[in-house]
């Protein structure tokens, strides 16, 4: 396996009799009718690396059981799908993205994180081809249909959803499910503000808010009639007829994320009908005590069920290990540390930790290793900031290398003593003015995205027009691509630089910037894109 080759997802369709793709030649793209009457293809295989990037993914590997929408979904998190091509005999198939810059925001993502599905690594790399073409085949027809299906859901943000609220029933309930079991998969599209589990009619059921329409249709899109594991557990989804949560204690039974100074009631059901009236060994209701946020990154399981990019706003990721039972490994109340490896030593400072790792939590205090400089730790303010930052930035290139983030085993960064110098090599921000979560139910708390190459700037003075701004970001050697102005505010904008990369950079370097008129430039990731 050559370097240019990724590993990467699984999936599954059934091989039926009108399998299409008997084999994969060196030929280049051929179509023919055979003497049966049933199309037959050639795909030339793009079994060596090709070193160019082009819109055309293709993944091979697959499982046998794989299906249209479960490539597709591989896809949908990094840009519209605009084509497949199942090749079921081969476990291969081909997916185009809409941009060169999305197969490479694809190619990128899965070279660094390698999501399994019913134990089969999946390989990822770019395709020879510059474009698919397909014909009108029964099999090309079931895929042409997933994709318009998908494709519709996904980016039809004209259609408003009828909630952001929804319900969940796990059905067939083999293994136990617990809360943080659900916000390890629906956090992957989008984030999760508020979750209660409860029984009814002697049903596990769940109520879970999104911020937005969009992501409670995406989840409700790729998860209804998933199995968390292999063939049990069940999820049936529904929009619920509340338009909010009410969420009154922090535990095991009920979480609002927007408010982690909220009690944890004593391990009291959260409502009155949520006493949870399972038999053992089928549910574990082991309260973590004073837990928020204690979901494990997708990438350190080895699941069962179905693995999809860790990227919440993007598609799920059921990655829980059916023969372990619930193998969580939660992150522990009061371990907020997290181990950040991979850094250009030349380049990293704890600065630029302190802001790109603010995104996602108030930072403590950061250390960057004295004898191993392209290590560092960092401290964050609660266990649930960590899951988020070591979620959303594992993996992203800084500096020209992409980032290993793990849980440290220490549970502080300690400073050095006085009179000891470490070359400022440890800040402590604790009492630092750019914390965007010390307010409880601060909107900061919706407005948690993944890294994308389009940045919100906000708190833009009047006197600041379109071009200080694009020339600021060129001044640091990002490439604009494009820039708008909020319609109704021209205090808030959206600029897109040429990468995720750039973008990370031009955050840490333009967070915080002094634009005059007493007015500090605020930088985070934007959901959206110009």
């Amino acid at each position: 396996m050559d370097g240019s080759v990724h590993h990467d997802i699984t999936v599954g369709t059934k091989r039926g009799s009108d399998e299409l793709f008997s084999s994969i030649s060196n030929s280049p793209y051929i179509m023919s009718t055979a003497a049966n009457g049933n199309d037959s293809k050639k795909f030339k295989g793009d079994i060596r690396g090709p070193s160019a990037p082009s819109r055309v993914i293709h993944i091979r590997k697959l499982p046998n059981d794989i299906t249209e929408a479960e490539v597709i979904s591989l896809g949908m998190p990094f840009g519209d799908v605009t084509n497949l091509l199942m090749l079921k005999a081969k476990n291969q198939a081909f997916l185009e993205m809409n941009s060169e810059e999305a197969a490479q925001n694809l190619v990128g993502y899965y070279s660094t994180v390698v999501p399994i599905i019913r134990h089969h690594p999946i390989y990822v790399q770019f395709s020879n081809h510059k474009e698919l073409k397909t014909d009108n085949s029964p099999n090309q027809e079931r895929a042409q249909a997933a994709l318009r299906a998908l494709s519709t859901s996904h980016v039809d943000t004209m259609v408003a959803a009828p909630s952001t609220v929804l319900r969940v029933v796990v059905e067939n309930l083999v293994y136990p499910v617990t809360l943080d079991a659900l916000c390890q998969i629906f956090s992957k599209f989008g984030t999760v503000l508020r979750i209660i589990i409860f029984t009814k009619n002697n049903q596990f059921q769940a109520l879970l808010q999104y911020p937005d329409g969009a992501s409670a249709q995406a989840a409700k899109l790729s998860l209804d009639g998933q199995n968390i594991y292999n063939g049990c557990c069940t999820l049936r989804i529904s929009f619920s007829k509340l338009t909010s949560l009410n969420v009154k204690y922090n535990n095991e039974k009920s979480r609002d994320f927007t408010r982690p100074d909220l009690p944890t009631g004593d391990s009291q059901p959260a409502m009155e009908h949520t006493a949870m009236a399972f038999t053992p060994g089928i549910i574990s209701a082991a309260p973590y005590a004073g837990v928020t946020h204690t979901f494990p990154p997708a990438f350190t399981i080895q699941p069962a069920g179905l693995t999809v990019p860790t990227l919440p706003g993007a598609l799920a990721s059921l990655s829980l290990p059916g023969a372990n039972r619930l193998g969580f490994h939660p992150i522990p109340a009061g371990h907020c540390v997290l181990l950040v490896s991979n850094l250009n030593p030349e380049r990293v400072t704890p600065h630029c930790l302190f802001i790109l790792f603010g995104v996602y939590g108030d930072v403590m205090r950061v250390k960057i290793l004295f004898n191993k400089k392209e290590n560092a730790l960092v401290q964050m303010s609660d266990c649930t900031q960590a899951q988020l930052a070591m979620s959303h930035l594992n993996g992203q290139r800084l500096h020209g290398k992409p980032l290993r983030i793990t849980l440290s085993k220490h549970t502080s960064v300690q400073l050095p003593r006085e009179g000891h110098e470490d070359q400022g090599l440890t800040k402590d921000y604790s009492n630092s003015p750019l914390h965007r979560f010390k307010k409880p139910g601060s909107k900061n708390y919706s407005n948690i995205f993944p890294p994308s190459a389009t940045l919100h700037l906000s708190n833009i003075p009047p006197s600041v027009v379109e071009d200080d701004l694009k020339m600021l970001f060129a001044s640091s050697g990002a490439m604009v691509k494009a820039f708008k102005f909020f319609q109704k505010d021209h205090k808030m904008a959206l600029i897109q630089v040429g990468s995720v990369e750039e973008a990370i950079e031009s955050l840490i370097e333009f967070h915080n910037h002094d634009l005059g008129e007493n007015h500090h430039l605020r930088v985070s990731f934007s959901k959206s894109s110009i």
